[in-house]
């Protein structure tokens, strides 16, 4: 298949961000407001979430993150607020406007930032979130993949011992 038959089906599209887009943006910061709840929804619309989802800071601290607890349709609920890995941003991303031209006549794949985010507040059921949850360690792979991706230097194959045969 061809690159426009992918965007006809709908398996590859456009993010547009700029360079800025992690400063001053004029997009919202969501800081502390972007969380990765244990439950699936069949629902896809608007709430009144911060009427009913109240999280409260228990004291305690787990892995060096404070804890909260809040309860979802009567569920306890643990949580804990995750950082973005430097050199990393997390964006909501909305479908691009396209104002009055045709869909055919453009990608109907473009996608820009509506929000951004510095953190994530992952929840568990009944324990306390920690390093070991699936979650918080698929994190680890970005540094992983940096290291297997970063340009071996000239001191770094000096630096390895050779084996001897």
């Amino acid at each position: 298949m061809d690159k426009d038959s992918n965007l006809k089906m709908g398996t590859a599209g456009i993010i547009t961000l700029n360079k800025n887009q992690g400063t001053n943006s004029g997009v919202p910061d969501l800081t502390g407001e972007v969380h990765h709840l244990p439950c699936c929804i069949k629902y896809d619309g608007p709430s009144d979430v911060s009427d009913y989802f109240k999280p409260k800071s228990t004291g305690l601290e787990v892995d060096g993150l404070a804890e909260q607890q809040a309860y979802f349709r009567g569920r306890k609920l643990h949580g804990v607020a995750i950082p973005i890995p430097s050199g990393y941003s997390g964006f909501v991303l909305g479908k691009k406007s396209i104002g009055k031209r045709k869909v055919s006549d453009v990608n109907s794949n473009c996608w820009e930032p509506s929000a951004k985010f510095e953190n994530i507040t992952y929840w568990n059921h009944d324990t306390i979130p920690s390093q070991d949850d699936t979650f918080i360690r698929s994190l680890h792979w970005l540094s992983v993949a940096e290291a297997l991706h970063k340009p071996v230097t000239m001191e770094d194959l000096a630096s390895t011992p050779i084996p001897k045969e």
